[in-house]
């Protein structure tokens, strides 16, 4: 019943916020975000207790603070995802403004390959439709496996419209598929700050232990494609602001562990210089750090 609940949840927004005008669904997504804060959640708890691991001596008020902007950040990301797909083609070239896109077009004009790398900030969605509408390039994602299967199909179906090629995060079948096409020149974003298998690289991510998937370094080094880290954030006008980042080059000594490691620490420093500029639009409502992750499993709280 929870299942079919969610499921319904997300089908009446989809069909329902898309037809609403632009204001009306931005200050919806505001009172919903707003009511979601007041209300102290566990996700709320846990944004809050992810944003003093990222922000150095925070008192309680600015905490608050930024947990309330970081709701708010993430409603305005489903609220922009439900109307994405009936956004014009000039709404979407003119809902995004990266910096240094060149270190993008360059790579693909060279014809190696090229992986996006991203952390779970602003809209990727958004980011993607971009691409494929503005550069008019095509590129393939891979989604996380949801329940019910049909919500995880409305996800699919979503990103597809947008035109993107999406699989299924199911390991060795899915990076083959990604290897096949950085070597036929084509382009590859990955959501890549959330290990999501429990195997991936540790990392020191502002101070303290974690692990991020090791898929971006592993297939730069197999198919010699090109690694761009990528962050996006909003300010306080309707159109999300990004930067590509210089390439994350792949060590020239090293085991190919060795150089995976290198390669996604580099990639977390990346990630965590502009996280740290923009908290706020950091959407990580899930537990990261691996002692929290150890608390989880044994149920006490670690410091």
């Amino acid at each position: 019943m929870k299942e079919r609940l969610t499921d319904a949840l997300y089908g009446a927004g989809w069909g329902a916020v898309k037809r609403l005008p632009e204001p009306v669904a931005n200050r919806l997504g505001r009172d919903i975000a707003d009511l979601a804060w007041r209300r102290r959640g566990k996700g709320v708890a846990r944004l809050e207790s992810n944003l003093r691991r990222i922000v150095p001596d925070v008192d309680e008020e600015r905490l608050r603070e930024l947990s309330r902007a970081g709701m708010r950040s993430y409603l305005r990301y489903w609220m922009e995802s439900f109307r994405l797909p009936a956004w014009s083609q000039e709404r979407v070239r003119d809902g995004f403004e990266p910096k240094d896109i060149h270190y993008l077009t360059d790579g693909l004009a060279s014809g190696r390959g090229v992986i996006l790398a991203l952390p779970h900030m602003g809209n990727w969605d958004l980011a993607g439709a971009w691409v494929t509408t503005k550069l008019e390039t095509p590129f393939t994602t891979v989604a996380e496996r949801l329940k019910p299967e049909t919500l995880y199909d409305r996800f699919v179906a979503y990103r597809e419209s947008l035109g993107m090629e999406v699989l299924p995060h199911n390991g060795g079948e899915a990076f083959g598929t990604l290897a096949r096409r950085l070597r036929a020149g084509g382009l590859v974003c990955l959501v890549a700050d959330r290990d999501l298998s429990s195997s991936g690289v540790e990392v020191d991510f502002f101070g303290s232990a974690t692990r991020m998937p090791a898929g971006s370094a592993l297939l730069a080094q197999q198919t010699g494609a090109l690694l761009l880290p990528v962050t996006l954030w909003y300010d306080d006008s309707p159109v999300m602001r990004g930067q590509v980042h210089a390439p994350i080059e792949v060590p020239e000594h090293g085991s190919r562990t060795e150089k995976t490691s290198v390669m996604t620490q580099a990639l977390a420093d990346v990630f965590a210089a502009r996280i740290a500029e923009h908290p706020e639009d950091w959407h990580m409502l899930q537990r990261l750090w691996l002692a929290d992750l150890d608390s989880d499993r044994s149920g006490t709280e670690k410091p």
